[in-house]
C-alpha cells in the first residue's frame, strides 16, 4: 500500500458547511496561512448542503435580536442548552448570510429591497446551488488545498494533543498522513444508525445525509475527547415517503398538524420539535391516524410556489405531486417521523466545547453538526461555527511548525489495512450495517419500538453492538471503497456504544421521543438540568454530569 506525507498549518476535516466556511475565514484573517481540507466525497456537491436548501432557518429578522434566538434555542431544547455558546453564534448570524449573498446565493426580497421572511427566524432563498457557490469560493483560494475522495480514518495524537489525522483514498490503495499545527473537526453528524424508513435498496433515501456516519465524533471518543447530549437525539417530522421537510409547508403556509378526524392536534402536544414528533407518533398508536400538514384549501398560488420550493431541495416531493396529478391545495400532505439522528446542529449533541470552539483535546477545535452544547444551528450556524473555529485555530498557532508523523505510526497503520484488505471471507460491511440498524431499532429506541427504549433494553442493545465490534476485524475489504464502508460502519458502532451510555444515563423523559426513557417516563428537572457528558477511558465510557455553562469561563 502506497502511503503519502502531508505537511500544513490548519487540516479541516470535511468540506461541508462548517469546513468550507472556516476556510474562507482563514484565507481572510491569515492568508499566509496553509490550509488542507480533506473530504470524503467531492466538496462541490458533499454534506448536508449537497441537494441544496430552500431557506435560512437561523437568521435575525427584522425587530428581532441574537437574545431571542437564544431563548428559542434554549426553549426548544427543553433547557439543555449552552446560552453562551448560543450567543456567540447568533451574533454572527447575518454577517455570514450577507457574506453568502456577496459569493453569489440568491435571498428573495420584497418590493422594498428586504429579505423575505419565513416566520420569526428565518428567510427564503434559491439555494440548489448553495454547495457549489461555497465550494468554488475556497477552491479559489491560494492558500487552500482540497483533497477530494480522502476518507480520514482517524486523528493523529501527542498525549492530549491532535496533531493530525490520517486516512484512504476511496479511489486506489493509499494512505495520506497529514500533520497539522491545528485541526478543525466538520465532518457532520451520524446517520444510518438506526434502521430507515426505507430499509434494503432504498435505506439512503433518509432526512440526513447519508454519507455523514458519526466519523469526526468517533475519532473524538475514540482520542479521549469529553463528548456531550448524545441522548438529545433528533428525529425529523417529514412528508411521507418522499421524506421532504414539513416546516415549508408548517411555517410557508401556516399549515397546522391533524388527525384522521380533522383534529389539529399540535397544540395538544407541544409545539417544539421533539412534542411534534411526539404527537405525530400518539395519535398514529391511538388510532387517529394518517397524521397529515393541513395543506387542503390553500391557494393555487400557494401550491406553485410549495412546488418551487422543494426543487431547490427536495424535488421528490414535487416529483410526486406532478406524478399522481395531486397538489397541496387539493388534498393534505401525511407526515411521519424519521430514524433518530446524532446531529449537533438541530439538537445539542457533540464535541463539549469552550465559545472558541475548542475541544477538551489540545490544537482540536470543533465546528458545526459535531460542535456540542449549541442546537438549532441550521446552515448559517454552521457557518458561524465554522467562522469562530478557524480564528481560533488560527489563534492558536502562533508560530508553531507541525510536528512530524513518526515512522513507527505510519507502519502500524499501513499494517492494520493491509490486514483489513486481505481479508476474502466473513461478514460483509453491509450486512454489519443491517445487524447494527435492527439492534438499534428493536433495543435502543428505533421507529420499531416507537422511539422508546428501557433501561433493560439498553443493556441487550450494548451487549449486541459489543459483539458486532468484534466482528469487524474479520470483515469483507476486497477493494478501497469497501475498505472504505468498513469504516464507516465501524464508526457508527462506536457512535452507538456511546449513544447508549448517555440514554441510560439520563434518568427522566426529557424530550419525548428523542429521548423516550420509559423506566423513567418524567421530566427531572431537579436532578437532570444538565449536560450528560462522557469520555472514553481504559476502554470504558466513563459518565460524566456538567453544569450547562460550565466550559465557557
Amino acid at each position: 500500500m502506497k502511503t503519502e506525507r502531508l505537511k500544513t498549518d490548519i487540516l479541516i476535516i470535511g468540506g461541508g458547511t462548517a469546513g468550507c466556511f472556516a476556510a474562507l475565514t482563514v484565507a481572510r484573517k491569515s492568508p499566509q496561512t496553509r490550509v488542507i481540507i480533506a473530504e470524503k466525497a467531492n466538496i462541490r456537491r458533499s454534506g448536508c448542503l449537497a441537494a441544496g436548501v430552500n431557506a435560512l432557518n437561523a437568521y435575525i429578522t427584522k425587530g428581532k435580536t441574537p437574545e431571542y434566538y437564544v431563548d428559542y434555542a434554549v426553549r426548544d431544547a427543553h433547557g439543555i442548552a449552552d446560552r453562551k455558546l448560543l450567543l456567540t453564534m447568533s451574533e454572527q448570524l447575518n454577517e455570514v448570510t450577507a457574506e453568502l449573498e456577496r459569493l453569489g446565493l440568491v435571498i428573495l426580497k420584497d418590493e422594498n429591497g428586504e429579505y423575505v421572511s419565513r416566520g420569526d427566524r428565518n428567510i427564503k432563498i434559491n439555494g440548489e446551488n448553495i454547495k457549489p457557490i461555497l465550494s468554488d469560493a475556497v477552491q479559489n483560494l491560494p492558500n487552500v488545498t482540497v483533497i477530494n475522495r480522502l476518507n480520514i480514518i482517524d486523528y493523529i495524537t501527542n498525549g492530549n494533543r491532535v496533531i493530525g489525522a490520517y486516512g484512504n483514498r476511496t479511489d486506489d490503495e493509499a494512505l495520506v498522513f497529514i500533520s497539522a499545527g491545528a485541526t478543525i473537526i466538520a465532518t457532520g453528524g451520524a446517520a444510518g444508525i438506526y434502521k430507515p424508513n426505507h430499509p434494503g435498496f432504498s435505506r439512503h433515501k433518509m432526512w440526513y445525509c447519508p454519507f455523514n456516519t458519526g466519523a469526526g465524533y468517533a475519532m473524538g471518543i475514540r482520542a479521549g475527547a469529553e463528548m456531550t447530549t448524545f441522548e438529545m437525539r433528533f428525529i425529523a417530522l417529514r412528508c411521507k415517503d418522499t421524506i421532504a421537510p414539513t416546516g415549508t409547508l408548517a411555517q410557508g403556509v401556516g399549515a397546522r398538524q391533524v388527525n384522521s378526524l380533522g383534529e389539529v392536534y399540535e397544540d395538544k402536544y407541544g409545539l417544539t420539535t421533539s412534542q411534534r414528533i411526539w404527537g405525530t407518533t400518539a395519535e398514529n398508536k391511538a388510532g387517529r391516524g394518517p397524521c397529515c400538514l393541513a395543506t387542503k384549501g390553500i391557494t393555487s398560488e400557494q401550491a406553485e410556489d410549495l412546488e418551487r420550493a422543494y426543487l431547490n431541495m427536495a424535488p421528490s416531493q414535487t416529483l410526486r405531486w406532478v406524478a399522481q396529478k395531486k397538489s397541496a391545495d387539493k388534498e393534505n400532505v401525511e407526515i411521519e417521523g424519521t430514524e433518530p439522528y446524532i446531529v449537533g446542529g438541530h439538537t445539542a449533541s457533540g464535541y463539549f466545547v469552550d465559545v472558541n470552539r475548542k475541544t477538551t483535546l489540545e490544537s482540536l477545535f470543533a465546528a458545526g453538526d459535531v460542535a456540542g452544547g449549541c442546537p438549532q444551528k441550521y446552515v448559517t450556524g454552521a457557518l458561524a461555527e465554522g467562522k469562530i473555529a478557524a480564528l481560533s485555530a488560527v489563534e492558536s498557532l502562533d508560530g508553531a511548525e507541525a510536528a512530524d508523523i513518526s515512522d513507527e505510526f505510519v507502519s502500524v497503520a499501513r499494517a492494520e489495512a493491509e490486514g483489513f484488505l486481505k481479508n476474502r471471507g466473513g461478514i460483509t460491511p453491509d450486512e454489519l450495517e443491517e445487524h447494527m440498524q435492527e439492534v438499534m431499532d428493536r433495543y435502543a429506541g428505533g421507529i420499531g419500538s416507537d422511539y422508546a427504549f428501557t433501561d433493560e433494553s439498553l443493556d441487550i442493545a450494548r451487549e449486541k453492538i459489543e459483539e458486532l465490534i468484534l466482528r469487524v476485524s474479520g470483515a469483507v475489504c476486497r477493494d478501497m471503497r469497501e475498505f472504505t464502508r468498513l469504516h464507516e460502519v465501524k464508526e457508527r458502532l462506536t457512535v452507538c456504544l456511546t449513544l447508549i451510555a448517555h440514554l441510560k444515563a439520563r434518568k427522566e423523559t426529557r424530550w419525548h421521543c428523542f429521548a423516550e426513557n420509559r423506566s423513567y417516563p418524567d421530566k427531572d428537572d431537579e436532578n437532570f438540568l444538565k449536560f450528560v457528558n462522557s469520555r472514553y477511558e481504559s476502554g470504558e465510557i466513563k459518565i460524566l454530569y456538567r453544569p450547562l455553562e460550565e466550559m465557557n469561563v
